[in-house]
């Protein structure tokens, strides 16, 4: 026969406690955080200092298994009463165990079925915290698990099925919710359900045969490029609109006039938001950086000192969680440098009025840019002043992601070979960044047909422009078909720089060729930081070739 009872443990005596004794046996008396009066015995503890005994709220019931093996459960009743009820129902469960009507497995995982199922949320969420993940996937799936618990009207683990979870999501499709953020939604409940079948709590996963929804066949949203004359226009309008903003009167007969009267102080501050928002487009169109990574760049991260500037991300920052080291072009770096020696500036100036010590750099936690939350919203009105269409003629939109495609695009636009461009990207695989990273609006695909070899449909009289090879055929001397968009073997590539064939070396037999058109040099948007940061568009054409993209930076 199994029994219920209060199990019973000490703790050290509470402060302001007062010992007493009533009939012979020792009691502790105090008062509680809500002033309540609260009395227990005493007893010594193994040290040889009082404690007090404390008795649990609820009832435990000691019984044996099915297995024959002695288990304490919580009835968590706090009624003797109804204690006992349920030890009665924990005796059946084994009894029908000993008769082989239920196996152990079912058994246990019974016994979890009545519970809210918050709980195993709870108990799932710990285990993943246990398992290293990421504190803010830990936040998401909380949200996500809670979010389907509520209108699905999963109470309790037993009510966990596959019927009303498939419902709930042709609900969310119906209302436009993308394809990737319902199967991250069907991750989590399956991953919990997993969780559970691992610990006994289900026999099986009840919705794993949720089917994915299909993300390549359901695009929600397009995203395309900014050309180079729109990212001179972007930048500029990020710079000059905060304080345009504030200066153009709203109503009256002067609406829509810059006449607006500003303290100095004011419009410093304006000017400095401008120029960091500036900054930050900047950043994103040359590093390629994420939101969340941008946002939670600090200054200890950075390495604006060396030949080869970069910044270097944390892991738990990171999307793939591998703490890549992103390079850093050297007028970013420069842009960097005059930014963090302006917050120094700042920092100094707020110890100064303080009266305290001067410091002599920024804490390594310092936040490189104030990343503000409602940055797309920004981003939108930016564009708007710039008069740049936020959707073109075919649908694609641009927002925040779109300023990575953008760095994807204008890496292979200006020749850089495909494999330079998917270490820049930090993508997996090279599919990646050549297909959905890279607008082929934006390529100069009529140039690369312009370089096509000449076919005449007439005979020649010239015969010097034939020549006969080894092998007995003709061809065409000094004709290629395509450039060849990769580093070159040459002194030129060691030290960073990307060429096209057309940029080799001439030797004796091409330098006499007649009539051969000269490969054009690739390009790609160069940022002057007096430009953008200063009065400038922002944007202005390089005419190297990448020479300032060192391809062991971005490797």
């Amino acid at each position: 026969m199994g029994t219920v009872y209060k199990k019973t443990f000490t703790k050290p005596l509470p402060d302001g406690a007062e010992p007493f004794i009533r009939k012979g046996s020792r009691f502790a008396k105090w008062k509680d955080g809500k002033g309540k009066t609260r009395t227990a015995p005493l007893t010594t503890g193994r040290d040889g200092s009082a404690r007090i005994v404390i008795e649990s709220g609820t009832y435990l019931a000691k019984y044996r298994d099915g297995e024959g093996v002695v288990q304490e459960d919580s009835t968590g009743c706090r009624d003797e009463t109804a204690a006992r009820r349920v030890l009665g129902d924990l005796e059946r469960r084994s009894e029908l165990v000993k008769a082989n009507v239920l196996t152990a497995a079912e058994s246990r995982a019974s016994e979890y079925q009545d519970g809210p199922i918050v709980r195993h949320f709870a108990a799932y969420l710990s285990h993943q915290e246990t398992a290293s993940v990421s504190p803010a996937r830990i936040k998401d799936t909380r949200s996500q698990l809670r979010r389907i618990a509520d209108e699905c009207g999963f109470r309790r683990l037993q009510d966990l099925d596959s019927a009303p979870f498939v419902a709930w999501l042709n609900c969310r499709k119906a209302e436009g919710m993308a394809a990737g953020t319902r199967n991250r939604y069907r991750e989590s409940l399956v991953g919990f359900a997993n969780w559970c079948v691992g610990a006994g709590r289900l026999l099986a996963n009840p919705v794993a045969d949720v089917p994915k929804a299909d993300q390549k066949a359901e695009v929600t949203r397009q995203r395309r490029s900014l050309t180079e004359n729109e990212l001179h226009k972007l930048l500029d309008a990020a710079r000059r609109r905060p304080l345009i903003d504030a200066m153009t009167v709203r109503r009256g007969k002067d609406a829509g006039q810059q006449k607006a009267k500003l303290r100095d102080k004011t419009r410093q501050r304006l000017a400095r938001t401008g120029r960091e928002r500036a900054l930050i487009y900047k950043s994103y169109l040359l590093t390629g950086l994420r939101k969340s990574e941008l946002a939670t760049l600090t200054v200890g991260q950075l390495d604006l000192e060396g030949t080869m500037p970069c910044a270097v991300l944390d892991a738990a920052d990171e999307k793939n969680r591998q703490g890549n080291a992103i390079a850093l072009r050297s007028d970013l770096a420069a842009d960097l440098v005059e930014w963090l020696g302006d917050k120094l500036k700042a920092l100094q100036a707020e110890s100064r009025n303080r009266a305290e010590p001067l410091p002599l750099r920024l804490p390594s936690d310092t936040l490189v840019f104030d990343v503000p939350s409602g940055l797309l919203r920004i981003l939108n009105r930016d564009l708007a002043f710039a008069g740049i269409p936020k959707t073109d003629d075919r649908g694609r939109t641009i927002d925040l992601h779109a300023l990575r495609h953008t760095f994807g695009t204008h890496l292979s636009k200006a020749g850089v070979a495909p494999r330079t461009a998917q270490a820049a990207m930090r993508h997996s695989k090279i599919d990646l960044t050549m297909n959905v990273y890279t607008d082929p609006k934006l390529l100069d695909v009529h140039g690369a047909i312009e370089r096509l070899p000449d076919l005449p449909l007439g005979g020649t009289d010239d015969d010097s422009e034939v020549a006969t090879g080894t092998d007995g055929r003709t061809e065409v001397a000094s004709r290629t078909l395509a450039p060849v968009l990769a580093p070159t073997a040459d002194n030129s590539c060691r030290s960073g720089q990307l060429r096209t064939t057309g940029e080799t070396e001439s030797t004796d037999d091409t330098a006499s060729k007649k009539n051969e058109k000269p490969l054009e040099t690739v390009r790609f948007p160069r940022v002057s930081s007096d430009a953008c940061l200063v009065g400038g568009t922002g944007f202005e054409p390089a005419t190297s070739t990448m020479s300032t993209w060192r391809s062991n930076q971005l490797s």
